[in-house]
């Protein structure tokens, strides 16, 4: 345990230490970029050690690994975020734990997650995920740009719910540069509706520095912090 707890702090070290240095370079305070350690495929005793470290914020990507560590975990105060792509019925089940839900992406969702809100008596985080990709390009999970107006306004009329931001992927094998170019954009015409949806979660371990040159507010990083996903059959 002793050489997994050094192992994770030197990775976290290194990661903090880019996004400080992502920071400076575009002219930003290191403390508006905040961490979220995607914790996918590794064990609860990885979540353990990261708490341990300071990490207050922890992501995962699907429910039934989700909502095991959140439960084991519970114990740690830990913001957990859910970034995968969400199934409606599973999405009151999410709701049930996540605090954060980053993967908003079509009304369907909305109704469900109100109800796990409800249940759970607390008010869920919502970002809307929006697509990067080209248009007619089968590509990551996403609104189409276009729609992110009306699915807000339904965002912010639903119980429970509350709008706080964008997240975004960029396409597979493209350089990333010019998708948060587009992002940027994307929010900056956000914001003029819904001025107090500051977030933006943009960035992972390969591209986090050009995502904080675009605004990002929040950075999903799991490799880099925690070393290569084990191997799951």
């Amino acid at each position: 345990m002793a050489d997994r707890t050094e192992e994770i702090a030197a990775g976290l070290t290194k990661t903090r230490e880019r996004i400080a240095s992502a920071a400076e370079a575009a002219g930003r305070s290191a403390d508006d970029v905040h961490l979220v350690v995607v914790t996918k495929f590794f064990p609860a005793s990885d979540v353990r050690i990261l708490a341990g470290l300071g990490v207050t914020d922890v992501g995962e990507n699907r429910h039934q690994e989700a909502a095991a560590k959140a439960a084991e975990s519970v114990d740690l105060g830990l913001r957990w975020h859910y970034i995968g792509g969400l199934q409606s019925n599973k999405a009151a089940a999410v709701a049930g734990y996540a605090d954060v839900v980053e993967s908003v992406d079509r009304p369907s969702l909305l109704a469900r997650l109100s109800r796990g809100a409800g249940e759970r008596g607390q008010i869920i985080d919502v970002l809307l995920q929006v697509s990067l990709d080209p248009p007619g390009r089968e590509g990551r999970a996403g609104a189409d740009p276009a729609d992110l107006r009306d699915l807000a306004a339904q965002v912010v009329e639903t119980d429970g719910l509350r709008l706080r931001g964008l997240m975004a992927v960029a396409p597979l094998g493209e350089d990333p540069e010019p998708a948060f170019v587009r992002l940027a954009r994307i929010r900056e015409d956000f914001l003029v509706e819904h001025p107090e949806a500051t977030v933006l979660s943009a960035g992972m371990s390969g591209d986090l520095e050009q995502a904080i040159a675009h605004g990002a507010t929040h950075v999903r990083v799991g490799s880099a912090v925690l070393g290569e996903r084990p191997t799951v059959k």
